[in-house]
């Protein structure tokens, strides 16, 4: 959307393909991961919903804003184009005034995600999948590998979940709606496990290779 074509918040969600309005219940597209973002909001569609729609109206009634169009990048030796190239690799990197408006962090958040980017590479050159993901869980909590995808609360099966979860995602590259998709949970409960499994990981000392 052209800068100063959406007015308000009612105006954007107007647009079927713009994905605040799939968020906001008013549309349906396959390619927005809506529970992801409500959950960053409420534990309830509702509340969530309208936590999110308060969060967009103060964004719009900042205006248009030169940190977050590049222009903060342009300071940091190939700030701009680094972001662009990890986007096509799809590694994320969470952009706010910080990461756009200062050169120093820019540098060492790209240089975080450069690291994270050799590692996820390095995992693929090996043949690295889930399967053995799941296989080095199983292995660490001497567990037979299928219990590894077992639904369940019991504590060793949360925790193995969690750590197929965290190294799925944030080492093999693995999004979450592929695994909330073959684990048959919401993307919620896999961000969550991710989180979970991160901590685990810390911890304990684990590591996927």
């Amino acid at each position: 959307l052209r800068a100063g074509l959406v007015k308000d918040v009612e105006h954007l969600s107007l647009y079927p393909f713009c994905g605040h309005g799939v968020i906001l219940g008013k549309f349906k597209q396959p390619w927005q991961d809506t529970e992801a973002v409500l959950a960053y909001f409420a534990k309830t569609a509702g509340l969530a919903r309208r936590g999110y729609r308060g969060f967009v109206a103060n964004g719009l009634e900042q205006g248009r804003r030169s940190d977050l169009t590049g222009g903060g990048l342009i300071r940091s030796n190939g700030g701009w184009t680094a972001v662009k190239a990890l986007r096509k690799a799809k590694i994320h990197v969470k952009s706010d005034e910080r990461i756009l408006g200062d050169s120093d962090f820019v540098d060492s958040i790209l240089s975080r995600s450069n690291e994270a980017l050799d590692h996820r590479y390095a995992l693929k050159a090996q043949g690295v999948d889930i399967d053995q993901v799941a296989a080095r869980v199983a292995e660490l909590l001497e567990m037979p590998v299928a219990q590894v995808w077992q639904p369940g609360k019991q504590q060793r099966l949360v925790r193995a979940r969690s750590l197929m979860c965290f190294w799925a995602v944030r080492q093999l590259g693995l999004s979450m709606t592929s695994m909330a998709y073959r684990m048959n949970i919401s993307t919620a409960a896999v961000s969550k496990s991710v989180e979970r499994g991160a901590q685990i990981a810390a911890k304990e000392g684990y590591e996927l290779l």
